[in-house]
């Protein structure tokens, strides 16, 4: 139990000091002079209250948080390295591999059920996903109906290419999650950059969602369904607000830049190489219908593929078009179909598996070169 006094590392972000409060669940923690909160349970204690070994922690990365991510993700780890030097970790950095397209800001944060059969019963965990070559300085706070104030649930730093995990949430928690609000400066350590505006992404969530399953939704970076709430896409915030200069100043001065961080284990994302957009087509039966009471498994299949060939139909003369069906993993049985449909009813079209960063292992990729028919 972390107790004020303890120096503390964090669990799954960089930074740590001295605990100054408690309360609640959460542990007030003194990194070089800024008061940051954090949940307690978030917090390993490095050397207990009044021990000679009470001194403030060097701190390295100690977990790169990898749970339902459909990207490749790093394991968890514990690095048991000795004590480097500045110069050492600032050559780690340099070396870091960036992934081509990645300087384009991408930041999602998602709700995932723990158990979608029983959502009242098993909780929720919250992530941050930072979909870019940039290390991100945030805030992650909340504010209820009828509050004024917001309440601050996560402050540090997320890395490249990397899931955190921010929080475990019950069901009395997302009730109170009625607005959200992710304050973000991304930069670059020892490299050039191009600098982007300090983002200020305020956003409504309806809470009656974490208990209805079929608001969960299919999302590129988890292998589970989520709640996802898209906050910067291609640099630009989504239904957000970018921070006036004033406002800038105030949040650059209650963060403050870790001064040893270690590298994490990056992924390689293959960025499509067309610039146009596909044409996306979720097979999903929640998506094609509102109520699939009385159907059987037969026949919900056939709408699916009465759907997909609808689709192929429509776009026989545009040539070079992409179009991604999304079928989902399950027993495979839609999949197979869907190819078994091209082989033999559209042969003039290039098929393989779609980029699982942006639309999960369950989405298969079509593009067509002649006319079929």
């Amino acid at each position: 139990m972390v107790k004020v006094g303890d120096i503390v590392r964090y669990l799954n972000s960089v930074g740590g000091g001295r605990v100054v409060k408690i309360a609640g669940n959460m542990a007030w923690v003194d990194d070089d002079g800024f008061e940051t909160p954090v949940l307690a349970r978030e917090c390993v204690v490095v050397a207990a209250a009044g021990s000679q070994a009470a001194t403030p922690v060097d701190d390295h990365r100690t977990n790169a948080v990898s749970s339902q991510n459909s990207r490749p993700a790093p394991a968890i780890s514990t690095p048991s390295r000795s004590k480097a030097s500045d110069d050492d970790l600032i050559h780690d950095l340099d070396d870091n591999e960036e992934i081509p397209g990645g300087d384009t800001l991408n930041v999602t944060l998602g709700y995932q059920a723990v158990d979608i059969a029983h959502l009242s019963d098993a909780g929720y965990e919250a992530y941050l996903i930072n979909d870019s070559n940039y290390y991100l300085y945030f805030t992650y706070s909340t504010r209820a109906d009828g509050q004024q104030t917001w309440i601050t649930r996560y402050a540090g730093i997320i890395e490249p290419n990397i899931q955190l995990l921010l929080a475990d949430l019950s069901d009395q928690d997302v009730i109170h999650l009625d607005h959200i609000c992710v304050q973000i400066i991304a930069f670059k350590r020892n490299k050039d950059f191009t600098l982007n505006p300090p983002f200020n992404i305020q956003r409504d969530l309806d809470t009656t969602k974490f208990f209805k399953p079929h608001c969960f939704k299919a999302n590129p970076y988890f292998d589970n369904k989520v709640l996802a709430l898209e906050l910067i896409k291609d640099d630009k915030p989504v239904d957000g607000q970018v921070i006036t200069p004033q406002g800038a100043d105030i949040l650059a001065k209650t963060m403050v830049l870790p001064k040893n961080t270690d590298t994490p284990h990056r992924h390689h994302v293959k960025k499509p190489s067309n610039n146009e957009s596909p044409l996306v087509i979720d097979l999903h039966i929640h998506e094609l219908l509102d109520n699939t009471a009385g159907l059987s498994n037969s026949d919900m299949l056939n709408l699916q593929v009465d759907k997909f060939r609808e689709v192929m139909d429509c776009n026989l003369k545009n040539l070079g078009k992409k179009i991604i069906f999304i079928h989902g993993k399950g027993d495979g049985v839609l999949r197979q179909t869907i190819l078994k449909e091209l082989k033999h009813r559209y042969p003039g079209v290039d098929v393989q598996d779609a980029s699982f960063r942006e639309y999960g292992f369950g989405a298969t990729q079509v593009t067509i070169h002649r006319l079929t028919r």
